[in-house]
C-alpha cells in the first residue's frame, strides 16, 4: 500500500507555464499533476465567473489527476464590513463556497478583513455572529466545505493568527489558512523566521485547536517583501530573506501534514517543486 504523504504542494491559480490547450483550471491541474504537484487552489479573486458546467469538469478532471482542490476566494470580502457592505461580503463569500463545492473543492480560503483602526476585539464581535451564520447556511443546504480565514501579512488588517484561531476555535467548519509569507511578514521587522517561532506557532496551534488540527493543515507560502508595517509584495523565495528551512524542519518535528500552496509570482510552480524538494530532503522521504 502506498502510503498518504504528510503534505500535498501545488499552486493558488495558474502557473504561466499551464500549457495554453487546454489552458484554464483544466488544464493548470493536468499541468501540476505531470509534475507531482497534487494540490491547487481556484484563484477566484476577483471574481466568480463559473458555471456549474464548468465546475462539474473541474471536479472530474481533479479527481482523475489525484489532485486536491481548494478555492482562494474574491479579495472583497470583509467579516468586519458596514451593513451596507455586508451583505455583498457575504454573496462573495457564498458564492465562493458553493461554486466551489460543486468544483471538489473541500477548503474556501477567505480574507476575513479590515479592523479599520478598532481594537481587534471588536471586530471579532462583528466578525463571529457573520461567519457562524454563513456556516449555518452551508450546512442546512448540505455543503461541507471548510472555511479558512487566511492570516494576513499587514498590523491594520483582521487576520493575525489570534484572529484566526479564535474565528476557528468558536465556530466548528472554521479553521485557519496559514499563510507563512504573511505571518513572516506582519510583524514588519524581519521576526517570526526562525525554527524556535515556527515551532511554538505551530504548537500553539495545535494546542488552541487540537493536536489533529496539525494533520490538516492549509497553507501559503512564498517569498515576501515588506516594511515597517508589514507585507508589500510577494516575490520568488529566491528573492526573499524567508527561512525556508526553519520552517519545513519545525514542520517535519511536529509531525504536521496538510497542503501547501505556493503564492510566489511569475513561477508559482518553481517554487512549489522548491518547497517539496526540501520538505522531502529534510523529512528523509
Amino acid at each position: 500500500m502506498v502510503s498518504k504523504p504528510a503534505f500535498y504542494f501545488g499552486t493558488v491559480g495558474s502557473p504561466g507555464s499551464t500549457p495554453k490547450k487546454p489552458g484554464g483550471s483544466v488544464g493548470a491541474i493536468l499541468h501540476l499533476a505531470n509534475q507531482s504537484l497534487m494540490a491547487y487552489e481556484l484563484g477566484w479573486v476577483r471574481s466568480i465567473r463559473v458555471s456549474e458546467e464548468t465546475c462539474a469538469i473541474i471536479k472530474q478532471t481533479a479527481e482523475e489527476a489525484g489532485v486536491n482542490i481548494s478555492v482562494h476566494a474574491p479579495y472583497y470580502i470583509n467579516l468586519n464590513a458596514d451593513r451596507e457592505e455586508w451583505p455583498r461580503s457575504r454573496k462573495r463569500l457564498m458564492e465562493a463556497a458553493h461554486y466551489g463545492d460543486l468544483a471538489g473543492a473541500t477548503d474556501i480560503v477567505f480574507h476575513p478583513g479590515s479592523y479599520f483602526g478598532g481594537p481587534p476585539e471588536e471586530a471579532l464581535e462583528v466578525a463571529l455572529p457573520r461567519l457562524r451564520g454563513c456556516v449555518e447556511e452551508l450546512r442546512f443546504s448540505g455543503n461541507q466545505v471548510t472555511l479558512r480565514p487566511e492570516t494576513m501579512g499587514k498590523e491594520a488588517m483582521l487576520g493575525s493568527l489570534e484572529d484566526t484561531l479564535i474565528l476557528s476555535q468558536e465556530i466548528e467548519g472554521v479553521e485557519p489558512c496559514l499563510d507563512f509569507a504573511h505571518l513572516h511578514a506582519r510583524p514588519g521587522d524581519g521576526s517570526m523566521n526562525s525554527y524556535t517561532e515556527w515551532r511554538e506557532l505551530l504548537i500553539k496551534y495545535g494546542d488552541t485547536l487540537g493536536s489533529d488540527a496539525l494533520q490538516r493543515l492549509h497553507c501559503h507560502l512564498s517569498g515576501i517583501e515588506y516594511g515597517s508595517k508589514g507585507e508589500r509584495n510577494h516575490l520568488m523565495l529566491s528573492d526573499s530573506d524567508f527561512n525556508l528551512e526553519a520552517l519545513i524542519q519545525a514542520l517535519v518535528d511536529l509531525d504536521c501534514q496538510g497542503r501547501i500552496l505556493c503564492e510566489s509570482p511569475q513561477d508559482m510552480d518553481v517554487d512549489a517543486q522548491y518547497i517539496k524538494e526540501t520538505w522531502e530532503r529534510i523529512s528523509g522521504i
